[in-house]
């Protein structure tokens, strides 16, 4: 019986004893002990129940292909050139990646869990298996890089489309790539690109969206961060439901993104914007400056008012802060 197979076993939520895992994987109890110790080492919070066994504080759904095509329109599902899900990659994009130019458009990657996700400026997403989501998309544009200014923002609207399309709302966008809800991160994106300067060229588009924290990962963060059963009165929804919805979003917004541009975008980022009206310090390696955030231009750019006029930032390289 292997980690995956345990955590299916246990999502009821219900105990389960060591000696039934074993008798049914034909392992020792020492056997599922290490793979239950895996799990817990991953984030799952499995709890040991005395002589019920073991058991998740909560129910969860495994993610479920099949269950996720099913919750796709129709006419979404067509445009899907593939949709995969594995138990372990080291990140959804770097899986993209290496599929090149083989992979055909709107190619969807999942994973339960990554040994290596990854956050923007190189940083370390935390990808327990069981609780989030990990999404990765392939979008190809025919035209070039320039064309594409804007697009980590407008997959921040595009996320918040998802959440509202299943009655969740309270969260904000935070520029240039963050989704924050009650002053922490709700969801990272991850934009990579390759191709041709004046095209064609392709997005990669990946997603980190936190359905439910423990304690235990709030505190390896190491940044304050916010889940969605904080926003849905403790009960996220059904994963697959809502990898459904997010990916439903990607198609169509990504298809309107081509079609219109960041311009498509721009009055629903601004109706989201945490930033605007807030004061502000950015940090970059040319040094740091103070000023009120006063939204983004047509570009995507952030626009901080500060004593010396109007600043426009428009390299991800640097660090915004509250002030």
């Amino acid at each position: 019986m292997q980690p995956q197979q345990i955590l299916a076993a246990l999502a009821t939520g219900e105990s389960l004893s060591g000696s039934r895992l074993a008798a049914e994987a034909g392992l020792t109890r020492a056997a599922i002990w290490k793979q239950i110790e895996t799990l817990r080492h991953r984030g799952v919070p499995i709890e040991s129940a005395g002589a019920a066994g073991y058991r998740l504080p909560w129910p969860i759904q495994m993610l479920d292909e099949p269950g996720i095509r099913a919750g796709l329109p129709t006419a979404i599902a067509r445009r899907v050139g593939a949709l995969d899900l594995y138990w372990e990659l080291d990140s959804t994009s770097s899986e993209l990646q290496r599929r090149g130019i083989q992979a055909p458009d709107f190619s969807i990657v999942m994973a339960e869990t990554q040994t290596a996700g990854r956050g923007r400026r190189g940083r370390t997403w935390l990808s327990p298996p069981g609780l989030n989501l990990y999404v990765s998309c392939l979008k190809r544009f025919e035209a070039g890089f320039a064309a594409l200014s804007g697009l980590s923002l407008a997959t921040g609207v595009i996320v918040l489309r998802a959440l509202h399309a299943l009655g969740i709302d309270g969260a904000r966008l935070k520029w240039p790539n963050d989704v924050l809800a009650d002053g922490g991160k709700l969801a990272g994106i991850l934009v990579e690109l390759s191709g041709e300067y004046q095209g064609p060229c392709a997005a990669i588009v990946g997603i980190g969206l936190n359905l439910r924290l423990t304690p235990a990962l709030r505190e390896q963060a190491g940044q304050a961060v916010c889940d969605l059963a904080s926003l849905a009165d403790g009960v996220p929804p059904d994963r697959n439901h809502m990898a459904a919805a997010l990916i439903t979003s990607l198609v169509e917004g990504l298809d309107q993104f081509e079609r219109e541009g960041f311009a498509a975008f721009i009055d629903e980022y601004a109706g989201h914007d945490a930033l605007c009206g807030i004061p502000l310090r950015i940090s970059s390696a040319a040094g740091e400056f103070d000023g009120m955030g006063a939204g983004i231009d047509a570009r995507g750019a952030l626009q901080v008012q500060t004593a010396n006029g109007m600043q426009c930032i428009d390299s991800a390289d640097v660090t915004v802060r509250r002030a």
